[in-house]
């Protein structure tokens, strides 16, 4: 449960980025640091799915592999299709679909390596001038594919590919084991710290969300494992009656995180309504619809709870994920 907490967490994260309004020019704890949550928990999903600690056996993995190529098209295209509208919202999938692909050569890969990969792209990714510049649009076709989504895109892959990797190495290491939460708690710390750390005493260096320094890279992806294994540890069954509490009030924000593609998708379509009510220029538009706003915030928030626990309570899975599970069923 605890990874659907993680999720949901990630997404009602997502839309406080972008619905709360602003009143200065800081930024909110959220900025930045639900997107990579979302991600490193994309990187756990994809661990899960190819058998975890135990790795999909040789002879199958080619039909778990194609299932996620699937996959990746069938998000890459739901993000193509949000992003072809105004929502004022940078839209993740389209970027997750490119990255799920990516991750398909090194799925199996075992720990160290997958650890070794993701450090090298933490290194090279600054070299390779990944975030530090505008995307340029009066490239082609093809080499304004390439900036958009690997280098100077909101989500550069380059910069975001590492948050997958270790979601996938904790997915590797059992979520389930004590000792395993206890290393993300303590390691996550670390690197937030050493993240954060660097850039509040180093003159120069900044971790600012979005800025793909690898100070934000790392102070943000180390507390997304460390918020997974605490949650982890808080909702597992060995901490018996407050276990139970908590799942018990987490239990809508975890309904919302297993149906995290749908609600994902209906914040963005409900966004995209509201900016055209707000931009077609009617002055008796009402104060729900005012984007960015705390009323629209809170009614998004709560509809998206609502939705998703009476859901999960009567239908259980998500429409979309029924529509993904189906979408990448192997004929057999």
């Amino acid at each position: 449960m605890g990874i659907d907490v993680a999720r949901g967490l990630a997404i009602l994260g997502m839309l406080v980025a972008h619905a709360a309004p602003r009143v200065n020019d800081g930024e909110f704890l959220v900025d930045g640091r639900s997107s990579i949550l979302f991600a490193t928990l994309a990187g756990v999903s994809l661990g899960l799915m190819t058998g975890a600690e135990r790795p999909t056996p040789r002879g199958i993995r080619s039909d778990r592999i194609v299932s996620i190529v699937l996959r990746a098209i069938f998000i890459f295209l739901i993000g193509i299709v949000l992003s072809s509208f105004d929502s004022d919202v940078a839209v993740i999938l389209d970027y997750y679909g490119i990255m799920f692909l990516l991750l398909t050569p090194v799925l199996f890969f075992p720990r160290w390596a997958l650890a070794a990969v993701g450090l090298g792209l933490v290194a090279l990714a600054p070299a390779l001038g990944a975030g530090q510049g505008d995307v340029n649009t009066s490239r082609d076709t093809v080499a304004y594919f390439v900036d958009y989504y690997f280098v100077n895109g909101y989500y550069p892959v380059l910069i975001w590919l590492p948050f997958l990797l270790a979601g996938l190495i904790a997915a590797r290491s059992g979520l389930s084991q004590p000792r395993t939460q206890a290393l993300m708690i303590g390691v996550g710390a670390f690197f937030a710290v050493a993240g954060y750390g660097a850039a509040a005493v180093l003159p120069g260096i900044s971790a600012e969300a979005h800025s793909g320094t690898t100070a934000e890279v790392l102070g943000s992806g180390g507390l997304a494992i460390a918020i997974i294994g605490v949650l982890l540890w808080l909702t597992a069954p060995e901490r018996a009656s407050l276990g139970r509490l908590l799942r018990g009030l987490l239990w809508p924000i975890a309904a919302a995180g297993a149906m995290a593609l749908t609600i994902y998708t209906l914040q963005i379509v409900a966004l995209i309504g509201i900016v055209a009510v707000r931009d077609g220029g009617d002055p008796a538009v009402p104060v729900f619809v005012n984007y960015p706003g705390v009323p629209l915030l809170v009614g998004m928030v709560l509809a998206s709870l609502l939705f998703a626990s009476l859901w999960r309570l009567f239908l259980g899975k998500g429409p979309l994920e029924r529509m993904l599970a189906a979408a990448t069923r192997r004929p057999r």
